[in-house]
């Protein structure tokens, strides 16, 4: 059933926004950035937080029209072993990553939440800060996550649009509107410290999804307003399958949208990743955008085997190697950060209850 919840329509979050990003808008992009700018330096400074995406396993049994691994793609299918898993993350580590984000397909046989529990485990004892990319869980499952080390969730409801939800989604437990639109708050009752959300733009009209996922952040800030919350911008990429999106969002609008998140949420972290190209991703830097992915993979077993992106999720834009994109940054006077975060933290939040 694909309940719209009263949040997820806010007028007074419409009314916060709309004005900021509505292609007719009376602000100019030249203001939203200068606005954005202040407002990211005297929060943020001049630093861009740096993580790695790391594919765990690409079985799915979703068919996702948009995405490389949904079931019914030719993609060759594997999983990392856990010993494999250990050597991805030692590599990530050698190349100076302190903050991982483990993904997986859809829950199937292969990769199950056990598995995905030992992974997070693994990845605990390596890396200073774990989050994961991942199928809903129930919030006793993400309580379990936390205890292994998990910090963070990052999980897109793709659309908010349920009948473009429906359409895009044609099998498998991903057609569940409802549940997705329900898995933040589970994590976030479970002691998960941070939670990033966003749409997968090119799915369905732009302004419309922007509204709502800024509602959805709105409610999720005022009812677990302990918790970190993060927003990303992710636009389709070329992928197999070869689904073209029906509403392309190109960078005039992406970059109204980031203003208008940053100058509306002054405090959310705002992630941009390797999808975007390595011209916008400098243009960026400093004017809204808080953290982004480096030297991604979007293959399982991409940094040891180097394979690039074939039979990858989508084709990865900016290339740079870790050192190319941190040259870059410096060159515009914004500090790479590695770690923000130690171990220590790791446990549960145990005051992160809704204040409903």
């Amino acid at each position: 059933m694909n309940r719209i919840p009263v949040w997820l329509t806010d007028e007074k979050a419409y009314d916060t926004i709309e004005p900021l990003i509505d292609r007719d808008s009376s602000f100019s992009l030249e203001f939203l950035a200068a606005e954005a700018r202040a407002i990211t330096l005297r929060r943020f400074g001049r630093t861009i937080s740096l993580y790695a995406p790391l594919y765990l396993s690409n079985f799915c049994s979703n068919g996702c029209v948009y995405c490389g691994f949904a079931s019914d793609r030719n993609t060759p299918r594997r999983r990392l072993e856990f010993r494999e898993v250990e050597r991805e993350l030692e590599m990530l580590k050698n190349m100076g990553i302190k903050d991982v984000l483990l993904l997986t397909g859809e829950r199937n046989s292969n990769a199950d939440f056990d598995y995905l529990r030992r992974c997070v485990d693994i990845a605990a004892d390596i890396m200073p800060k774990v989050s994961i990319e991942a199928f809903p869980m129930s919030t006793n499952e993400y309580r379990k996550l936390v205890d292994c080390g998990c910090t963070g969730l990052t999980i897109y409801q793709e659309t908010y649009d349920p009948e473009q939800y429906r359409l895009l989604h044609r099998w498998g437990p991903k057609q569940h509107f409802s549940e997705r639109l329900e898995t933040p708050e589970r994590a976030l009752q479970a002691g998960i410290k941070t939670v990033g959300v966003g749409v997968l733009l090119g799915l369905s009209e732009p302004v419309e999804e922007a509204l709502k996922l800024f509602s959805h952040v709105r409610y999720l800030g005022k009812n677990y307003w302990k918790a970190g919350l993060s927003v990303s911008f992710p636009r389709i990429r070329p992928q197999t399958g070869g689904f073209q999106p029906a509403f392309p969002v190109n960078d005039h609008f992406l970059a109204r949208m980031i203003f208008a998140f940053r100058i509306a949420l002054p405090d959310v972290e705002l992630v941009l990743s390797t999808r975007e190209s390595p011209s916008f991703r400098d243009g960026m830097t400093g004017l809204g955008i808080t953290r982004m992915s480096v030297a991604s993979r979007t293959t399982v077993g991409g940094y040891i085997e180097n394979a690039g992106d074939q039979n990858g999720q989508f084709e990865v834009f900016d290339g740079r190697t870790i050192e190319e994109f941190c040259e870059a940054l410096r060159n515009k006077n914004i500090e790479p950060v590695f770690k923000n975060w130690e171990p220590v933290y790791n446990g549960p939040n145990t005051e992160l209850n809704p204040t409903r």
